[in-house]
């Protein structure tokens, strides 16, 4: 059985992802920058996107590649387009990519290094599928807990989110990474949009904590796009998680 390979398998979403596969019964190759040990239920590719060391390796005999590996700007474009030339090296593998909604109405660097990657694998004479989502639950989350030592938390005014669980999200890729290529398939959000308001002050009673959400307005024009709801996918509002239940089985049991 050749192997799947999952790049950034170690991450919030990757290793959901990997242990999807495993779970439906396929062989997983995850690449990562240094060794691991073995004892592990898939195997280790040691590489590093950014400047392509290793990666010849890592895409040898694979037919498949979820590509979850994702770092700032430049270097993301720079490691997709490593990873796409060692693939057509290797083969002809199907590439899956996980990219976010509304990146192609969303000013923001990070945002436009992802839609340049997308372009890199469209363009790639690949095999390809790209799946675009929401903002995972735990994005949202960290942004409120990093906040816990101020007086009040700052949220963006007149901005909803539609917050998706990173385990749907990982249920999805497995399935599409062994269903034939598919191009850009629909994109995916979670079941709700909710003011920034409304998720702060949810967060702050799982966690235990009453303290005042003060919703600020940011000028410019990649906040203009975030409060013109760009970033949200109303008719595809296809997770079944919402924040709250999230919360209750993330951040009410540990207070943060």
């Amino acid at each position: 059985m050749e192997p799947i390979l999952v790049t950034g398998g170690t991450g919030t979403l990757g290793r959901l992802v990997v242990q999807r596969l495993i779970g439906a019964g396929h062989a997983v190759r995850v690449l990562s920058r240094r060794p691991h040990a073995e004892d592990a239920p898939h195997s280790w590719a040691t590489g590093n996107l950014e400047d392509g060391t290793g990666i010849a390796d890592a895409v040898s005999d694979v037919d498949t590649i979820v590509h979850c590996a994702t770092t700032l700007g430049a270097k993301d474009v720079a490691a997709t387009r490593n990873l796409v030339e060692a693939a057509r090296r290797a083969g002809n593998p199907h590439l899956v990519y996980i990219s976010i909604v509304g990146i192609d109405r969303l000013p923001f660097f990070y945002y436009r290094a992802k839609l340049d990657s997308e372009r890199i694998i469209e363009e790639s004479g690949l095999p390809w599928t790209i799946l675009r989502t929401t903002q995972f639950h735990e994005l949202l989350v960290k942004i409120f807990a990093i906040q816990r030592w101020l007086p009040v938390t700052l949220t963006l005014s007149g901005t909803d989110f539609q917050p998706v669980d990173a385990g749907e999200v990982a249920d999805r890729l497995a399935e599409l990474a062994v269903a034939e290529p598919a191009g850009r398939v629909p994109d995916m959000g979670g079941p709700e949009i909710r003011g920034a308001r409304e998720l702060a002050r949810a967060h702050s009673r799982a966690a235990g904590r009453r303290r005042p959400v003060l919703p600020v307005r940011v000028p410019g024009a990649f906040f203009a796009a975030y409060r013109a709801g760009h970033h949200t996918t109303p008719e595809h509002a296809d997770g079944k998680i919402t924040f709250d239940e999230f919360l209750a089985t993330h951040v009410a049991a540990k207070g943060v």
